[in-house]
């Protein structure tokens, strides 16, 4: 288990009525209502707001990784997220999909910023060896 040494941020939310309620930050800065997946109701889920959060997470340490590789991230750079909500032999369980987007980039230099990026993020730390992930460059 990582041991974190500094604070550098602590994200907090309050959230009623669980995937069909709402959930806001402290500094309100965040609203959203929630919707169970596959519902007709008008707000997003879980699953989504996992996705976006490592996407964008993602995009930053592969920022880093193209930093110590001496180059730059193409202004096009994007990463999809799909994030899968499903039911095996132990209950619920997500699995995940990261497809990356580095257009203009080299094929390994790109797949060096990927994979260095997967080591540093911090949901992919925190999802290594507990979820199936694959990291895809498309």
């Amino acid at each position: 288990m990582s041991q974190i040494d500094k604070v550098l941020y602590t994200g907090k939310t309050r959230t009623t009525g669980g995937r069909d309620g709402e959930a806001r930050s402290s500094d309100g800065r965040l609203t959203v209502k929630l919707s169970s997946p596959g519902s007709s109701g008008a707000g997003t889920n879980p699953e989504q707001l996992f996705a976006a959060g490592w996407s964008a997470c993602f995009i930053g340490a592969m920022g880093i990784a193209a930093g110590q590789l001496k180059t730059r991230l193409p202004a096009e750079t994007a990463v999809d997220a799909e994030v899968d909500l499903g039911q095996g032999g132990t209950g619920f369980s997500l699995q995940a999909r990261l497809n990356v987007s580095l257009p203009g980039l080299d094929s390994d230099l790109a797949r060096q910023i990927v994979d260095l990026a997967h080591q540093t993020c911090p949901y992919s730390k925190a999802s290594r060896g507990n979820i199936n992930v694959e990291i895809n460059l498309v």
